[in-house]
């Protein structure tokens, strides 16, 4: 199944082509800031799976963090779209940038909980993490 989606002005597009390895909800201080307070809704996708079909990102990665994660966002209108974390082969995706958000459904769980603000809302049916869970 192939999806679509791109950023708030159009210049950027992309599609992706596989399923998500990952469906969750974070909730960590530079999520908040990257979505002006709520949590970030993402799911994570494997590279080869996710291509920009028009228009190129710019990036920005914070110089003072040792982990220094690539955020891709349009230029123009200043969409966050991607991040990219070092020795992660998997492009995370913003649900919000997604044509049909819908597809979505739902998170799998919710992570860094332990810096989440008090009006977030963490269904209570949903696993919840104070960090990023150790996977495999």
């Amino acid at each position: 199944m192939t999806h679509s989606g791109g950023c708030f002005c159009g210049a950027i597009r992309y599609e992706v082509t596989d399923k998500p390895m990952l469906k969750a909800q974070c909730h960590c201080r530079a999520c908040q800031h990257f979505t002006g307070g709520a949590p970030n809704l993402f799911m994570v996708l494997p590279k080869d799976g996710f291509r920009y079909t028009q228009g190129s990102p710019s990036t920005y990665q914070r110089p003072d963090h040792e982990a220094r994660v690539t955020r891709e966002f349009c230029g123009a209108c200043g969409t966050h779209l991607t991040s990219r974390r070092p020795g992660l082969e998997a492009v995370i995706l913003k649900i919000g940038t997604l044509d049909d958000p819908s597809t979505y459904k739902a998170p799998k769980m919710s992570i860094y909980v332990a810096e989440a603000q008090a009006f977030h809302h963490i269904p209570d049916d949903l696993p919840a993490f104070d960090g990023y869970p150790q996977m495999g």
